[in-house]
């Protein structure tokens, strides 16, 4: 039987066969910009993936492992390929090859796959994983580690994971900031924004909670209730991008039940609102998960029960700039001087193509001294646990990063995804940088507040 690289290298081969060896996705991948090896690149990983699928190498060859693990899966080398060839589904394929291959990575990536499969795969056992992670950063236990220098004496990576973890804490205060999480702002009644799902994400909901709740005040000032079914999971992008496919299946199927058959908008018949939800937008606010939200319908396409749905599904998600763009976006007020930069999430911008949607709700601030980011579409390292597993080059690609945002003179940053949040915000700590990391959302619902759209009263339907 032909293993799934066989079968997507086949599927792309009128693709590969058609590179014309621009070397536009060299100058796109940001490991090959820093190491300069042709193997770090797009190409020079298809090359090793093919003579693995050739049996001509084979998927325990140290080359192969050690350039596949380098790479970011940025998807930056899909936009620019004039051939249009699917790296990403490539990438994942390739993977899945090393993880059914006897180990050889090392004890962080046999830890990785211990966690995403006994934590990630078990939604109890996620949620405490999480509380505890909230509780050692607010009870300022990661933070006493940290000033101490103890993390560091114990292990730098332990350090850094810390420090993601401190950066996920709120950055930007407001107004009502003790009151705002219970706000609950009422969609008016007749108004035309629509009805929408709310796809929560596991580390969004984890350790940003805050920006789920701002989603959902935003939607409701632009005239969209929202409903978000509990039996939801994680999207499975960790897994996918670890080559755990058959887990990122499972958790796909889950989702696309899940938000078939939810029922939050009743009082209505059960069958009606069935009917109802299985075909409303799916909001995101993460571009990591959107992005693999959308590819439900690659992933699922051997799945003769699911392939239909999966196709369905992934057509309903919707970035939370996308939604807005679609529906219209009320204007807020200002929210103070402080110069605002924005840097686009990889996967939003390469996986959804939804990073101008994103910035365009900064537009809906009046005042917003914005100064732009030079690479704002070039990766920042983070990728999921890349920064935990190669911090190395990690670190070489986040150093570049942060030199920008340093010229760039911004005093707050906002990015559309968790873990560009955390690698940034983490980055810039270690560097002692002036730097508040947030998501554009935020900003918006901190424009709304100062607007006074929060207040008892509801806000009036888009357009009064």
């Amino acid at each position: 039987m032909a293993s799934s690289l066989t079968s997507i290298l086949a599927a792309e081969e009128d693709k590969i066969l058609a590179c014309v060896h621009c070397g536009l996705c060299l100058e796109a991948c940001p490991t090959y910009v820093i190491t300069g090896d042709e193997n770090d690149g797009p190409r020079g990983r298809i090359y090793l993936m093919r003579a693995v699928a050739e049996e001509r190498l084979a998927k325990t060859a140290t080359a192969f492992q050690r350039h596949i693990d380098r790479c970011l899966g940025c998807r930056a080398c899909e936009t620019v390929c004039p051939a249009g060839v699917q790296y990403g589904q490539l990438l994942e394929a390739a993977r899945a090859e090393i993880l059914s291959a006897p180990a050889r990575r090392g004890p962080g990536y046999s830890l990785m796959r211990f966690v995403l499969r006994h934590v990630w795969l078990q939604p109890a056992r996620l949620r405490a994983a999480f509380g505890f992670s909230r509780l050692m950063r607010d009870s300022g236990v990661a933070s006493l580690l940290l000033r101490t220098g103890l993390a560091k004496l114990i292990s730098p990576r332990m350090e850094f994971a810390l420090l993601l973890l401190q950066s996920s804490a709120p950055a930007l205060p407001t107004r009502n900031a003790n009151a705002l999480d219970s706000v609950e702002v009422a969609v008016p009644d007749g108004a035309e924004g629509g009805k929408a799902q709310l796809f929560r994400g596991c580390v969004t909901d984890g350790l940003f909670a805050r920006v789920n709740q701002a989603t959902e005040r935003v939607l409701a000032v632009n005239s969209c209730a929202v409903s978000s079914p509990d039996n939801q999971v994680c999207c499975g992008a960790l897994h996918a991008h670890a080559g755990d496919l058959e887990s990122a299946r499972r958790l796909a199927r889950q989702n696309i039940d899940a938000f078939e058959v939810g029922q939050a908008f009743l009082p209505v018949a059960v069958s009606e609102a069935k009917q109802l939800d299985a075909h409303l937008p799916i909001i995101t606010n993460a571009g990591g998960c959107g992005a693999m939200l959308v590819s439900y319908g690659h992933l699922l396409s051997d799945d003769a029960g699911y392939r239909d749905k999966a196709v369905e599904f992934s057509k309903r998600v919707r970035d939370i700039g996308q939604q807005l763009e679609a529906t219209g976006l009320r204007d807020g007020a200002a929210i103070g001087p402080a110069p605002i930069t924005y840097d686009s999430s990889c996967h939003l911008l390469h996986g959804q193509h939804a990073g101008e949607a994103s910035l365009k709700m900064l537009g809906a601030i009046p005042e917003l001294k914005f100064t732009p980011l030079e690479g704002s579409d070039v990766c920042c390292g983070g990728a999921g646990v890349y920064n935990l597993l190669e911090e190395d080059l990690s670190g070489k690609v986040l150093a570049e990063k942060l030199k920008h945002i340093e010229e760039s003179g911004a005093q707050v940053l906002a990015t559309g995804n968790a873990g560009c949040h955390m690698q940034i915000a983490a980055g810039a700590r270690l560097a002692e940088m002036d730097l508040r990391v947030c998501h554009p959302v935020e900003l918006l619902d901190k424009s709304y507040d100062r607007a006074g759209f929060y207040e008892s009263q509801p806000p009036a339907a888009a357009g009064d």
